[in-house]
């Protein structure tokens, strides 16, 4: 392959997925790779796709669905509106961060229960102890050893 064209191997090395990970995002139209040989069984992917497959893996760690990483990459393949772009990708990145910060915010009341939880069952845990010593019976003095051992 030339030095602006990929195999599916190569891309699958570089971006350390599989085969069948890049055929799926060929499946979901986020590639769009040429074909060539008998009967277009080879998958020849340009620079275009190699940015696009990188763009989507950004996306991905990211936390995007496909389904938002392929609208906005659509839309820097249609005819350039940078602006209406630029506030659609603000739009997408702002209620993902909304998502984001829910579940965050989640996590951290459950995190404060449990905290919370933690500190009941300590307190529970030291006053059943400390009623346990004084329950026990208090050991013997040594003057009292002395006499039960007929000393």
């Amino acid at each position: 392959m030339s030095a602006t064209t990929y195999t599916i191997g190569e891309l699958a090395l570089e971006f350390d997925l599989t085969t069948r990970a890049i055929r799926f995002y060929e499946d979901v139209g986020l590639l769009s790779p040429q074909r060539c040989g008998p009967g277009g069984r080879q998958r020849v992917f340009t620079a275009r796709d190699r940015t696009r497959l990188a763009l989507t893996l950004r996306a991905k760690r990211l936390g995007l669905s496909l389904n938002e990483a392929r609208e906005i990459l659509d839309m820097y393949d249609s005819p350039r509106d940078t602006e209406a772009q630029l506030r659609r990708f603000l739009g997408v990145l702002g209620e993902h961060r909304a998502r984001l910060q829910a579940q965050l915010d989640e996590l951290q009341a459950n995190l404060d229960e449990l905290r919370e939880q933690e500190d009941q069952a300590r307190a529970t845990l030291a006053l059943a102890q400390h009623a346990a010593l004084a329950a026990a019976p208090a050991p013997p003095t040594s003057s009292q050893q002395q006499q039960h051992h007929g000393y």
